[in-house]
């Protein structure tokens, strides 16, 4: 008898899934077991394997197409020459059902629903046109200046500004003899032969992955409804840099983020009240009993936090390990649901890009999250005289319905002691 295969929920918060890629084509016996195709869900790319076997007889969703859970994928029977005229009926009505609602999407979210799904409508932004009848020409300040032709020639090549350079030609006209007084500029462009063919505006669609649209969604509600506060602590790092040398000398490598990880878990543990969170269906303040802290891991299609559970219970060493591992599980789309899932504070760390600070949006239902940026070179003043010194700024953001900003404060002089006392964080407290 022929049925549909339906797009199974593959995470908990799956809502749909994108086919990637079908590993068998119209016709094939699949067997109990068999890889059939491939979803990329808002977590990560998940393998589905047939439970029930059959002829795959019609595929009702190609690759690329984006399927609500429960929603019909493909047609099977039990053998291979069974009508399936009435079931392919019901997956024409699925597709044109489902362009329908897409094009009769509510604006705002049903009553009852949790605040974190945004019930305000998204005002219309969309691109200007691009401006087909613009006739393309230089503006810059190098124009109106007298230059000799050499000179243009020789700042071109050296990239060379004009900009600021007083010429001493004839009526202040700019000579090659003059480009001693300019400094080479890597902002200055190398020559261009011919005018851009792109129209000013041009521009190209980009289709959200599953993960990038559960990513815009959870962080636009979370900062238009969530009370952000913020919270910055500079942290000396002079000792952590010495101390993280000093294990590199004897064979051990640790990241500076292996320190920050361990120094929040226990700043967390001993403030609970960064340690919640709050759950906007009922309400009420989360008070977490166990330090699971999330890690902020860029991958290629969006942002996923792997967990480091009972974070305060393991050694700097322990979560230097785990780190590593969540991260290359990430990376290759292979975490599990329950190694992603939950949390009750997250760290996000942005030093290794050369990012000196930056303000962040909690990962709700969280209260808070930790933004860490990277390691500078900054005078310092010891015994009355300046030094060499460096620095590290951390920028707690908090839920204000559960976190005041004396708790906050707390919290970052706590980090703040841990860090700039590291080897504190390689013993077993």
């Amino acid at each position: 008898m022929p049925f549909l295969l339906k797009m199974p929920k593959l995470s908990p918060t799956m809502e749909e899934g994108r086919i990637v890629k079908w590993h068998k084509k119209e016709g094939d016996l699949i067997k109990e077991g068999d890889l059939l195709f491939e979803v990329a869900t808002d977590k990560a790319t998940v393998e589905y394997n047939v439970i029930d076997g059959g002829y795959l007889r019609k595929i009702l969703m190609p690759e690329g197409s984006d399927v609500q859970v429960n929603k019909a994928v493909a047609i099977f029977s039990e053998s291979a020459d069974e009508d399936i005229q009435a079931l392919l009926s019901k997956g024409a009505e699925q597709s044109s059902s489902k362009e329908e609602e897409s094009e009769h999407e509510p604006s705002s979210a049903p009553s009852g629903k949790s605040v974190e799904k945004s019930a305000m409508p998204m005002p219309a932004f969309e691109p200007f046109a691009p401006l087909e009848d613009y006739k393309f020409a230089f503006t810059s300040s190098n124009v109106d200046k007298k230059v000799s032709p050499l000179a243009k020639k020789l700042a071109q090549e050296k990239g060379i500004s004009l900009t600021n350079i007083e010429g001493t030609g004839p009526h202040g006209r700019v000579m090659s003899r003059d480009l001693s007084k300019g400094t080479p500029s890597s902002l200055i462009p190398p020559k261009i032969e011919l005018p851009p063919k792109e129209k000013p505006g041009a521009f190209e669609s980009e289709q959200m992955t599953p993960m990038r649209k559960a990513i815009a969604s959870k962080l636009q509600a979370s900062k238009t409804f969530i009370p952000h506060f913020y919270v910055e602590q500079e942290i000396d790092a002079e000792a952590m840099v010495d101390l993280r040398e000093q294990l590199k000398n004897t064979g051990v490598k640790v990241t500076f983020n292996d320190f920050i990880m361990r120094a929040a878990a226990l700043s967390a543990k001993a403030n609970p009240k960064i340690n919640s969170g709050f759950n906007s269906t009922t309400g009420e303040i989360i008070r977490f009993k166990t330090v699971d802290i999330a890690v902020a891991v860029s991958i290629s299609e969006g942002l996923i936090t792997p967990i480091i559970r009972h974070s305060d219970y393991k050694t700097l060493f322990q979560l230097s390990a785990e780190v590593k591992e969540l991260v290359t599980l990430a990376k290759k789309g292979k975490l599990k649901p329950e190694q992603y899932q939950g949390g009750s504070l997250t760290v996000s760390n942005l030093g290794m890009y050369g990012v000196t600070s930056f303000t962040p949006i909690i990962n709700p239902p969280q209260a808070c999250i930790l933004a860490v940026g990277g390691i500078s070179d900054v005078p310092r003043v010891k015994n009355g005289a300046v030094v060499p010194g460096k620095k590290m700024t951390c920028i707690l953001a908090s839920d204000h319905r559960v976190v005041d900003g004396s708790d906050a404060a707390q919290f970052l002089a706590m980090l703040k002691t841990y860090l700039e006392n590291p080897v504190v964080l390689i013993t077993a407290l």
